[in-house]
């Protein structure tokens, strides 16, 4: 179960460090969205799986919903 959670945690972390490259708008939604990246790198190397995968999760909220919204969008 460990192993299956850091592989999914590293799959959406690695997707989502692809797609934040492709993307610009507002500085805090930005800001927001490096963040729970950094914090989600932090706790897989603290072995917290579940905080890791939770920020990776908020991560993509931010990312989705300022898209969403206009705040946020693709540069390609």
């Amino acid at each position: 179960m460990e192993e299956e959670l850091r592989r999914e945690t590293l799959k959406w972390l690695e997707r989502i460090e692809e797609r934040v490259k492709e993307i610009e708008g507002d500085e805090g939604f930005m800001r927001n969205i490096e963040a729970y990246i950094s914090d989600s790198r932090y706790f897989l190397e603290k072995g917290d799986l579940v905080r890791a995968f939770e920020c990776v999760v908020w991560a993509w909220a931010w990312l989705e919903i300022g898209l969403e919204v206009g705040k946020l969008h693709e540069t390609a």
